[in-house]
């Protein structure tokens, strides 16, 4: 679409188009009116500017950030059922700020300006919302959002709002995120269809699945009322391959170099290993080998992602009089995968006491780098997950303005998510006395791993161990707010609103675990027509349970074993009759959180100049009440602690246009977000003979934080923006391991739980103290940043290059907190003060670090050329190294190395109506690195996901 009009007539339109198009339905009248409060650029000059395609979408979302007084960031489809990414959270990395975490090959979560997933709240069509998946190697079980439920196609736009204002929902430490879907008035009048249909190949797989969207819409010639339809549905199937460590560990090993760690031996040499016994025998190979670092599980294998989505949306729209509007809205989503994992691994992990050891290299880090085990634990697994995501949501709008100067938005809600993974089953092949595996981790991301046995044959294992482990989890939102808004004078409006909602979550795990040979000596499958010994472990295995499984393209060097047997899942599970066996629930790991908000809001909009100084601003409170209640499982026996708090939440937004190219923005405002669901769980174990108490804490405080947020934004040229943000977050507190003093009664328990022959039971006191481990309200931290942003098209260049340009931004993080770690042994004999044994324990120390889950430098760049008929475009994104968990078996810290995505997009208009499309993702298939310690950086994991190329047309009519 071609432009002749000048700088003034262009910008108002385009705020209007890019409001409409990218604002929540639900916003009231003050959204749209946004435009009003940017000071209009001066100059009459005439000038000619093309506006279509990819550009088209940059501008619509650049209108957004320049129209709101807050700090805000968007992502804008250029036309229906079109958005620019094929993943929302993708989509997302490319504001400023945001990274991602990405699961299977997929954007899943995000993190905003250091902050991880839990931080941000996520709203859809005005409602706020909570998707969970169990997308990746885990369910998740918290307040986190998985982008990955949704197709991309479904949504217009992703409103990213960085400050808070007393209007906007509270619960959110990081950001505010709008998605939202199709708006049929903002349309054309009569019916408007679309059709997108691709083919997504990806090369790891060799595999390509379907992609098809498609949109129905239609609005009256008067624009009174509308209706649309939206459909998305995707069926991909990716390989991801590589290896694993399942981290680091210390141990005792039987033998080093054939010098004896114990007094007495395993078993005889050569033999088969029987019960460990003997005291610690100490020596200079002993001692070394059990102080060093060594795989817990060191493994290579293959795991398969089947992941289909099903996506609808629908609307309705009507708007009888200008004064008021009506909206009613829909989504349905289905996410369901198949998981498929095989690996070959030696099971080192708690069982290093029967190894011996040969030929061990340590490094300067104290890393057990390269040796050989005899006497060693081979296993083989096969894991097979199936989890389903839906998602539905219905809410209603009402906008009514009831004068000139006084409106309303009333806004109602339901939506829910229920997670399910009815399938997740582990059967183990093994072989617990194999000789001669050797192991290099020499080059830690790729290490030689060789086993000393034909991997390949069925009859050199037994099938020792079944799990299955099925699991639900449901979300579940109820939400009614009230949004009034007075015009008392111009430059000045009064906004108070009211809100109600209550949130249910519930999680549900389920056991079908068993042993061929239990500890009682006995056969445990109900198939186990064995005789247990300490050569016998497992069931015989045969050919026709098993499949023979080829590594492929892991990044294995030469030398590493790449093809080995495992269990075929649905033979060996008919088998053992596994899935005829009754689920046990497991209670320790059940509970339910229900909490009920209620609250509301008074905010001061004004606008006006100050000796000459055009501004903007807001100012004013929000008030919520949260009563939460939870409950858990300890010694099988339900408890429930209810609770209640109170926050009063300032904010302050103030813009300033000291010209009409630039903007400068100040925020101050005091936030929440609620405390982490795992960690309200009031439930555990108690110890009735030494008074201790491992527990969940469902009095945890939320995190609390003072935000500061100031910018300046220099729109230097038409769809231009050059933008410097700084930002400190000041965390109040945040949970970390502790302990704590407490009765029984207070914790919400009473004396069934505890052991009818100790000492608490028989002389129970309900004034008792006991020791809580938990997790506590610790110390604060304090997190600051800088973002920079260029959106520059190259419009000033002659000829072809007029049409080419730049996005790109890039984030720096500095934080810095304080945790509580038990580090690595110091002796390899630390004598028990009741025993006198040997033993290795680590050491309790502080550690400072960066806020987990927070990479200090992150950016992305984009370059485009879009003439409306021919486009392309490639972007580059780059996420630092980053500590998202404080590890465990004496490790310090984990997390991810650094991680670059190079994407594409090809778009070719060969007609008005039809598009022809290529789309690459991931084009240098970079591995994710996972390491394990954040001084000896050992390798956790490190594994790829190949390029997925997409491929289509795109018709609309």
């Amino acid at each position: 679409m071609r432009l002749h009009v000048s700088r003034i007539s262009l910008l108002k339109a385009a705020l209007v188009a890019g409001s409409a198009l990218a604002l929540p339905q639900t916003a009231s009248a003050q959204d749209t009116a946004a435009a009003d409060q940017v000071s209009a650029p001066d100059g009459n000059a005439e000038q000619e500017i093309i506006v279509t395609g990819f550009r088209q979408s940059l501008e619509a979302a650049l209108n957004v950030k320049r129209s709101s007084v807050s700090a805000v960031d968007a992502v804008v489809a250029e036309d229906m059922a079109k958005f620019p990414d094929q993943n929302l959270a993708e989509s997302l990395q490319r504001i400023p700020g945001i990274s991602i975490q990405r699961d299977g090959g997929e954007g899943r979560a995000i993190t905003v300006r250091g902050l991880g997933a839990q931080f941000t709240r996520v709203r859809v069509n005005g409602l706020e919302t909570i998707a969970t998946s169990s997308d990746g190697a885990s369910a998740n079980r918290d307040r986190a959002f998985d982008f990955n439920v949704f197709a991309s196609e479904l949504f217009s736009s992703l409103v990213v709002h960085k400050t808070a204002e007393a209007s906007l929902d509270e619960g959110s430490l990081g950001a505010v995120v709008d998605l939202n879907t199709g708006n049929p008035l903002a349309g054309k009048a009569g019916l408007s269809a679309v059709l997108n249909v691709q083919g997504s190949y990806n090369d790891l797989s060799d595999n390509v699945g379907p992609r098809v969207a498609g949109l129905l819409s239609w609005r009256n010639d008067a624009g009174t009322f509308g209706v649309n339809l939206s459909a998305a549905y995707s069926h991909t199937d990716t390989i991801e391959s590589g290896n694993n460590t399942v981290r680091w560990a210390q141990a005792y090993f039987n033998s080093v170099n054939g010098t004896p760690c114990f007094y007495s031996n395993v078993g005889p040499t050569g033999g088969t290993p029987v019960a460990a016994g003997g005291g610690y025998r100490p020596s200079a190979a002993c001692d070394a080998a059990s102080l060093s670092f060594h795989a817990r599980i060191p493994r290579y294998g293959v795991v398969e992602h089947d992941r289909r989505r099903l996506g609808l949306t629908g609307s309705i729209q009507f708007e009888p009089t200008d004064r008021t509007k009506l909206s009613i809205d829909g989504l349905y989503s289905s996410f369901k995968e198949d998981r498929a994992e095989q690996w070959l691994e030696v099971l080192a992990r708690s069982n290093e006491r029967r190894f011996n050891l040969v030929n061990p290299v340590y490094d300067d880090q104290g890393t057990m780098i390269a040796g050989t085990y005899d006497n060693a634990w081979v296993r083989t697994e096969s894991y097979l997950r199936k989890s389903e995501t839906e998602f539905y949501q219905f809410g209603a709008t009402w906008d009514q303005d009831l004068s000139d100067t006084f409106r309303f938005t009333a806004l109602g809600g339901f939506s829910q998510s229920n997670a399910d993974i009815p399938v997740e089953t582990t059967f183990a092949y093994d072989n617990r006395n194999a000789n001669g595996f050797d192991f290099d981790y020499s080059d830690m991301k790729s290490p030689v791993l060789n086993y000393g046995l034909d991997v390949t044959n069925p009859a050199n294992f037994q099938l020792a161990e079944i799990r299955d482990r099925p699991s639900y989890v449901k979300n579940q939102f109820k939400t009614a707010q009230l949004r009034t808004e007075w015009d008392l004078t111009d430059g000045f409006t009064v906004k108070a609103g009211a809100v109600w909602r209550r949130y249910d979550f519930r999680t549900q795990l389920f056991q079908r675990d068993t042993a061929a040979c239990a500890t009682n000596g006995r056969p445990d499958l109900i198939l186990g027509q064995v005789t247990c010994s300490s050569s016998v472990y497992g069931l015989p295995v045969t050919s026709d349970i098993s499949s023979l499984i080829d590594l492929g393209d892991a990044g294995q060097p030469g030398g590493t074993t790449s093809s080995w047997v495992v269990a075929n899942i649905d033979k060996a599970a008919d088998y053992t009759n596994l899935y005829a066996r009754t689920a046990v629930e497991d209670l320790g790991n059940n509970r339910r959180v229900r909490e009920e908000t209620s609250g509301g809001y008074l905010q001061f909009d004004v606008k006006g100049d100050i000796f000459g100084l055009e501004f903007a601003g807001n100012a004013g409170v929000r008030y919520a009440h949260t009563k939460q209640t939870s409950t858990g499982y300890t010694a099988g026996v339900a408890a429930t602690v209810g609770r209640s708090y109170d926050d009063w939440l300032p904010a302050i937004n103030i813009a300033f246009y000291p010209r009409h190219d630039v903007i400068v923005r100040g925020a101050i405002a005091k936030v929440i977000t609620r405390p982490s669901l795992g960690n309200l769980n009031p439930g555990g174990s108690v110890d009735g003979f030494n008074y201790r108490v491992t527990f969940g804490n469902p009095f945890l405080d939320p995190f609390r934080a003072t935000n500061f947020d100031a910018s300046v934004e220099w729109y230097f040229a038409p769809q231009a923006l050059l933008s410097v943000a700084g930002f400190i977050k000041k965390i109040e507190s945040f949970p970390v391991a502790g302990t704590y003093v407490a009765t029984l009664p207070q914790l919400g328990l009473g004396r069934d739980v505890l052991g009818t022959s100790t000492p608490a039971y028989l002389n129970y006191d309900p004034n008792q103290e006991y020791v809580v481990s938990s997790q506590v309200n610790g110390e604060g931290a304090t997190l600051k940043g800088v973002e920079v942003a260029l959106q520059l098209p190259f419009t000033f260049l002659p000829g072809l290059l007029s049409h080419t340009g730049f996005q790109g931004n890039a984030t720096f993080i500095d934080s810095s907190a304080d945790y509580q770690i038990t580090g690595p042994a110091v002796s390899a004999c630390t004598r028990n003060p009741t025993t006198n044994a040997c033993g290795l324990t680590g050491v309790s120390a502080i550690y400072n670090n960066t806020l987990l889950g927070v990479s200090e430098k992150a950016w992305n760049a984009t370059l485009y050329y879009d003439d409306g008929k021919f486009s392309i475009r490639g972007s580059v994104s780059y996420r630092g190294p980053f500590s998202d968990a404080t590890s465990a078996t004496g490790n310090i810290f984990e997390g991810y190395g650094s991680y670059t995505s190079v994407d594409a997009a090809i778009r070719y208009k060969a007609t008005e109506w039809l598009e022809l499309s290529i789309d690459g993702n991931n084009l240098t298939d970079e591995y994710r690195y996972r390491t394990n310690d954040i001084f000896a950086q050992r390798n956790y994991e490190n594994n790829h996901f190949g390029r997925t190329i997409l491929f289509g047309a795109r018709a609309k009519y």
